[in-house]
């Protein structure tokens, strides 16, 4: 995934402080993955960190948070993303290939850390239940996305439903990528999982 790119007007101090949470979370995101979430404590995470725990708790609410947060930034890139395809792109096409572009370098660069952060975030409950609600808002954000990139006031209910369907492929190709520890191309998963989708409801 790429770094996250700092909106204009930001203070000196803003952007330190979200350099300072971008590394903290990084960090922490690499202990879990590696060392599992339920037997990571935050004390571990803070050290990994190399802050203090009063630090951790100023930029991350709970370890639940980390991975939330990391869920929301990808969520944010693939907005941006969808909203910068061409116009005439069909929506489930626009979705899939800015899934691609968001997460198919991280994936084959960093394959272990991200297949285990694929499975606490689908087996974990906590995680999973955050999980749906953070894809309920994103369904939202796609499909006004989808909407701006064609000049349209509001999503029709067919963008709507695109996001949807572009969401659910994309999660089952994360839980597909997973089960075989991410040894498979990434990008061919996801192609593959849009395909199937497709074919399901002709979009």
């Amino acid at each position: 995934m790429r770094r996250r790119t700092e909106p204009p007007g930001l203070t000196l101090a803003e952007r330190k402080r979200q350099l300072v949470r971008d590394e903290l979370g990084d960090a922490a995101l690499r202990l879990l993955a590696r060392q599992g979430f339920e037997e990571t404590t935050v004390d571990q995470l803070a050290a990994a960190a190399g802050v203090s725990r009063r630090t951790f708790f100023r930029y991350f609410a709970s370890k639940e948070d980390v991975v939330i947060s990391f869920i929301g930034l990808v969520g944010e890139q693939i907005v941006a993303e969808v909203e910068a395809r061409p116009a005439g792109e069909p929506p489930a096409v626009a979705i899939r290939e800015a899934v691609k572009a968001v997460t198919v370098e991280d994936f084959t660069e960093n394959r272990e850390k991200s297949v285990a952060l694929i499975r606490h975030t689908l087996q974990i409950p906590a995680l999973r239940a955050r999980f749906a609600e953070r894809q309920d808002l994103l369904r939202d954000d796609i499909a006004e996305a989808l909407a701006r990139r064609q000049d349209l006031p509001e999503p029709t209910p067919r963008l709507h439903f695109a996001a949807g369907l572009g969401l659910l492929a994309f999660a089952g190709a994360l839980k597909h990528w997973a089960e075989v520890d991410g040894h498979a191309d990434p990008a061919a998963v996801l192609d593959a999982a849009f395909t199937e989708a497709g074919k399901a409801f002709a979009l």
